[in-house]
């Protein structure tokens, strides 16, 4: 069967205004989910037939830390069809892989653009490549560059050599800090909408239908909902190294204990009774716990058979309190009319 080539298309390192913008409009989850390149080889800076070749997802925000790691550097930048999906999560789910790196060698003729037979993958992507399977279909040899692309001018300068630090999967403050925003929208959207209906649940009684009610007690409920929302998206992970235990599930719950800690003053005094502090008490931990757990795939404090363990275990637990929380919840409106 004969390949057709793809174009090589030309990039540089510059970053623009515009994609700042995009990285903006991609951190509050705007777009995220079509924020790609299309699958091919790159020519950055006008590379010669010597010049490296890096692997890439074709994830934008990938391919984009990768040039402007490059900076004044002439490289071959080969990106594969990740479904618009970074390198780390799309090595664990196959498509960062050995099948399509190979593809992507052949129909771009890499072969024919350069004169060497090296190829440069990020360290996370190693878990879906088998380097002795590309090998010896393509005649490409793979080397594993540092884990974050910040490192590879360094890591290219020392002769292609990794330090122990550049080896090191971190996850710092400020890599926490960048997936809040995020992770507060994805929670808002059925966070938000639990609030207005609790809200407007807060005027429902025996009695009938009173504004009056709804606006007294709904402001407990919608503030209790927005404590969970605001430990289990803020509050946990930048805490993430402090807080106790190792699941995400119980450092989400642990969030909010200390956030209820914190704010309890301004709080528990909004509520009417004991069966809506006990319902509190609950659903704010077990909330927080469900929405940490988000972060499985954005950490290295997991692996998949701990996601899959944490999730049998903490799941049931969160559903049961939400639902005695629910439960006690209409029963003060309940006792509050009898």
């Amino acid at each position: 069967m004969r390949v057709t080539e793809a174009a090589i298309e030309p990039i540089d390192s510059t970053f623009t205004w515009r994609d700042r913008l995009l990285w903006w409009r991609v951190r509050w989850g705007i777009g995220r989910m079509s924020f790609a390149v299309t699958p091919g080889l790159y020519a950055l800076n006008d590379p010669t037939p010597e010049s490296d070749v890096f692997v890439t997802a074709n994830y934008r925000m990938s391919v984009d830390h990768l040039r402007r790691a490059l900076v004044g550097r002439k490289a071959w930048i080969l990106v594969l069809d990740t479904k618009g999906i970074n390198v780390w999560c799309a090595a664990g789910k196959g498509s960062f892989g050995t099948d399509e790196l190979v593809k992507r060698i052949v129909e771009t003729g890499l072969a024919r653009q350069v004169s060497h037979t090296k190829l440069i993958l990020p360290q996370l992507g190693g878990v879906g490549v088998d380097a002795g399977e590309v090998g010896n279909l393509t005649g490409f040899m793979v080397r594993y560059g540092p884990v974050r692309a910040a490192d590879l001018s360094a890591y290219i300068d020392a002769g292609y050599k990794a330090t122990d630090d550049m080896r090191r999967v971190r996850f710092d403050l400020a890599d926490r800090a960048a997936l809040v925003p995020v992770e507060i929208v994805n929670a808002g959207k059925f966070i938000v909408p639990a609030m207005a209906i609790l809200f407007v649940l807060s005027g429902v009684s025996l009695s009938g239908f009173s504004v009056a009610t709804m606006l007294s007690q709904g402001v407990a409920a919608v503030l209790a909902l927005g404590l969970a929302w605001l430990a289990g998206t803020v509050a946990g992970p930048l805490l993430l190294p402090w807080l106790p235990g190792r699941m995400l599930s119980l450092k989400g719950a642990m969030a909010a204990l200390a956030l209820i800690g914190l704010f309890s003053l301004r709080v528990l005094p909004g509520l009417t009774g004991a069966l809506d502090l006990a319902a509190f008490w609950l659903v704010v931990p077990a909330i927080a716990s469900f929405i940490m757990m988000n972060f499985t795939g954005a950490t290295p404090y997991t692996s998949p058979s701990g996601v899959r363990l944490e999730m049998r275990r903490s799941v049931p637990l969160q559903a049961i309190c939400a639902v005695a929380a629910l439960l006690l919840w209409l029963a003060q409106r309940v006792v509050e009319v009898v």
